[in-house]
């Protein structure tokens, strides 16, 4: 008999639940627009896909090399003027941006838009990464692991059903009575209320908040980054398409771009050398940002709507059973007593409201509805304020006790 129960153990394949901390909206942040921020930083940098950065076309008087690295460190230009379609249909200009300045060049009076930040993209990339990971990691500092310390042990709590411990697949499956004071110590530290459901509930909810901050000044810098063209990008795309000549993305992001190179002659005269440059690295660029702007605008709409219905949890939850049935639902293996909800509710505020649903999340639904069912009972016969001074130590040493006033 036990042989063919070593035959199951091995054929059985356990995968505890990951840890849950925070809600989707606080995901995006730190593992969507973070993940996409990196593998844009990674495109960028990359000439497997755009080849050279940099390509240009000038006369014999200045090597090429020289006049790439000049035209991609010193940046190139576009003029005003020539940023007309009506132009381009008529073949006046070859290319958006690019044609005849004047004699003065780039020196001249003309307006003309240069193109420096192509330089910075990466770098102001990869910041933008990890300042959306920055949030998270506050957020993982200020709850520092005290929901997992609490639920640790109860992976597979649900199954455990004799007095000997079980290893399978390398995972613990405990004893019922270690699953019994694991649910008694999580009874104990929500009764306490000391540091953990009060600052927990608060800390997640102003880094949720953050979150939302955040998303408004990364839009902001990246606007300002791109000489206050970012915030527009998005509406232009949608009313003028991306079919006309010349479109906002020929202003931000030129394709074909002009660069003046001076140098002194044999008679130490200054001569101008025009170069007609190819920017490869703007084909990435354009939609990276345009992906950027749609993101960013939804990133945002998803955060107002998480901080609403953080507003509406405040609301709803001691005065609605059906919102606490559908919160609560994790305890799918059947409804909460509907009677322990309200005498739970009684006596929590919104932040042990919250603390108790995250907990949810983390423990299977039979052992949540056992340790509501037992919380529900302590509540009930135990002052609002349980006295902190009120433990006792085992005979042995190894265990607290608190001891409940009982109402009089």
């Amino acid at each position: 008999m036990l042989r063919v129960f070593e035959d199951v153990k091995k054929a059985v394949v356990l995968k505890p639940k990951p840890y849950t901390i925070d809600n989707f909206a606080f995901k995006l942040h730190y593992r969507i627009t973070a993940l996409t921020l990196l593998v844009a930083t990674a495109l960028v940098t990359s000439r497997q896909y755009i080849g050279e950065h940099i390509r240009c076309i000038s006369d014999s008087g200045v090597p090429s090399h020289v006049m790439e690295t000049f035209c991609f460190f010193t940046a190139t230009y576009t003029v005003v003027k020539h940023l007309n379609s009506s132009m381009l249909d008529a073949k006046f200009i070859a290319h958006p941006g690019v044609g005849p300045i004047g004699p003065l060049g780039v020196n001249s009076q003309e307006p003309i838009i240069r193109h420096a930040y192509y330089q910075w993209v990466p770098f102001v990339l990869f910041t933008q990464a990890i300042m959306f990971y920055l949030t998270h990691k506050l957020w993982k500092k200020l709850e520092d692991g005290r929901l997992r310390r609490l639920v640790e042990g109860l992976e597979f709590a649900v199954i455990a059903f004799g007095e000997k411990e079980i290893t399978v697949g390398g995972h613990k499956i405990p004893t019922m009575e270690g699953k019994a004071k694991v649910l008694k110590n999580i009874r104990k530290a929500f009764l306490q209320r000391l540091y953990v459901s009060r600052t927990w509930a608060v800390n997640l909810i102003l880094c949720e908040c953050l979150n939302c901050i955040h998303v408004i000044v990364q839009i902001l810098i990246t606007d300002a980054f791109l000489a206050g063209q970012f915030l527009n990008l998005g509406p232009e795309i949608i009313t003028n398409g991306l079919d006309s000549n010349v479109d906002v993305l020929d202003v931000v992001f030129p394709k074909i771009t002009k660069c003046t190179f001076h140098k002194y002659g044999p008679s130490g005269s200054i001569q101008s050398h025009d170069a007609m440059c190819v920017m490869a690295l703007n084909i990435i660029n354009d939609k990276i940002y345009v992906l950027l702007w749609f993101w960013f605008t939804t990133l945002f709409a998803i955060s107002i709507v998480a901080i609403f219905w953080r507003a509406l949890e405040m609301i709803l939850h001691r005065r609605s059973q059906k919102f606490n049935e559908f919160m609560f639902s994790n305890s799918r293996a059947g409804k909460l007593n509907p009677w322990n909800v309200i005498r739970v509710m009684r006596y929590c505020n919104f932040n042990d409201w919250l603390f108790l649903y995250y907990l949810s999340k983390n423990m299977d639904g039979l052992l949540f509805r056992e340790l509501f069912k037992e919380l529900a009972s302590d509540l009930d016969n135990c002052t609002e304020k349980p006295d902190l001074s009120m433990f006792d130590k085992d005979p042995d040493g190894t265990e607290e006790k608190l001891m409940l006033k009982r109402k009089t």
